[in-house]
Parts: structure tokens; sequence; C-alpha cells
């Protein structure tokens, strides 16, 4: 599986933390996102899978909980693991990050996870903003294969 980001710290133990996010395309626009703490980023939305969580059930109430929007899952594109330290956690993880294409449905309300605002932004904008090099490699994989 690729590594993407931070290389292993040599001695340093991790936590594995497997979770689900979604490149979520309405035609060329991307919803993403926007994290405030510890300091603002633009994201895939999703999150952790919880013990004894179903990995689709994770994705449909983390992408709720930080879009407040339903989604449709068309295909899994693919997974990575990235190796970082979670401040809301406390601990470093080795995070197994799986990677859905998926659709905005329906908006229900604004996020319900504090901290977090649901942003549109073009392709472009989001190849940009996001943050973290392996969610942006997942979006450039779903948009080249979108048609324009």
């Amino acid at each position: 599986m690729r590594r993407y980001g931070e290389a292993v710290k040599p001695g340093q133990k991790y936590h594995t933390r497997p979770g689900v996010y979604a490149v979520l395309l309405d035609g060329r626009n991307v919803l993403t996102t926007c994290q405030a703490e510890p300091v603002p980023e633009f994201q895939l939305p999703g999150g952790g899978i919880d013990p004894g969580e179903q990995p689709m059930t994770a994705l449909h109430r983390e992408v709720f909980e930080e879009t407040g929007w339903k989604i449709a899952v068309t295909r899994k594109l693919g997974a990575y693991r990235r190796f970082t330290y979670m401040p809301d956690y406390d601990k470093w993880a080795e995070k197994i990050c799986t990677i859905y294409l998926a659709r905005p449905v329906l908006r229900l309300g604004p996020p319900s996870e504090p901290g977090h605002t649901a942003v549109w932004m073009s392709a472009g904008q989001a190849l940009d903003q996001i943050t973290n090099i392996g969610d942006r490699a997942f979006l450039a994989q779903a948009l080249r294969n979108q048609p324009r």
C-alpha cells in the first residue's frame, strides 16, 4: 500500500487507525471540509471507523458530521497509509485511509462536528487547498476519470 506524508519515525509506537474518506464531486466542483483546529486546513470529508462500525456506515456518518450532506457512494478509489500525530487523541497513528468516490445528494443542514465548515470549491482550487497529499492524489485520480 502506498504511503504519503511523513516518514516513519524510528522507535515511535504507532496505533493503527482505519478511516474512510470521500471525494465528493458535483460536476467539476468538490465538496470539502475546513477543519479549524489545530490549524485551519481543507480536507476530504471523512474520518475514523469506530470499533465495531462498518466502513460504509462510518463514511456516511463522518461525511454528514463534517458537511451536513447525505451522499451516494459510487465506488472505492483505493487506499493509502500515512504516519502522523493526532493531537485530538494525543497519539501517533498509522492511518489506513480508504478513499471513495461519491456524490452529494441532499444537504440536511450545517456540519454537526464542531470546528468544521463545508466548503464547495472548483477542482483546481481543491487540488491547491487540500493539505493532505494523499487526499490530493486521490482527488486528482478521480478528476482524471471524470468527463470535462
